[in-house]
């Protein structure tokens, strides 16, 4: 039985509320953000798997996972230390769009024959690229935000021509949130650097 339009417009203001409030606590490596983020990643999971985006949807799954990691990551270093800001090799980074580029590829093929997916390339590329963006952020490494900048640009779009005006809006705010993000965490990242 498919949703009614009223039950999935009220999931979507729900997981525009707690999307945002993830990416804002984020920006400020504030690990409250990890409770947010788990909430807003199920129920948009549930809204993208009604409106034709799969990937998306599985996606979701794994934030939810990844909001358990960074909780627990985040705590341990708050126990410990903060948890620094700190960069990742550009080979690193090369390789990993190389791969991910061509999963994607593989992926889009796959949801074409398959499925009934709107938009298998778009769905596939922002899926995994998000997947490794997420694992950065968790990870405490300052490129994340340059990641989410050019995903969540393609995900208004996305979003948007998916009829999901709320959540197009969230990721035009998560544009602007991850350029602070970066410019917050660098500053954080040279602080660092300065001996106390």
């Amino acid at each position: 039985m498919s949703p009614t339009v009223e039950l999935l417009a009220a999931i979507e203001i729900l997981a525009f509320g707690a999307g945002g409030l993830y990416v804002i606590l984020a920006a400020r490596r504030n690990r409250l953000c990890w409770i947010p983020g788990a909430v807003g990643a199920a129920l948009f999971g549930v809204l993208a798997a009604f409106r034709g985006l799969p990937m998306q949807s599985g996606l979701q799954v794994y934030y939810v996972g990844m909001s358990v990691y960074g909780w627990m990551n985040w705590s341990r270093s708050a126990r410990d230390g903060d948890l620094p800001v700190s960069t990742w090799s550009w080979r690193g980074h090369l390789l990993a769009c190389a791969a991910l580029t061509g999963i994607s590829f593989l992926t889009a093929q796959w949801l074409a024959a398959e499925t009934r997916a709107a938009w298998p390339l778009l769905d596939s590329l922002t899926t995994w690229f998000s997947l490794f963006a997420t694992w950065l952020v968790a990870r405490a490494k300052l490129e994340n935000w340059i990641y989410w900048i050019i995903i969540d640009g393609v995900l208004v779009f996305l979003c948007y021509v998916q009829d999901m005006r709320l959540m197009a809006l969230l990721y035009a705010f998560y544009v602007f949130v991850a350029a602070a993000g970066f410019v917050g965490w660098r500053r954080r990242m040279q602080l660092q650097a300065v001996p106390a």
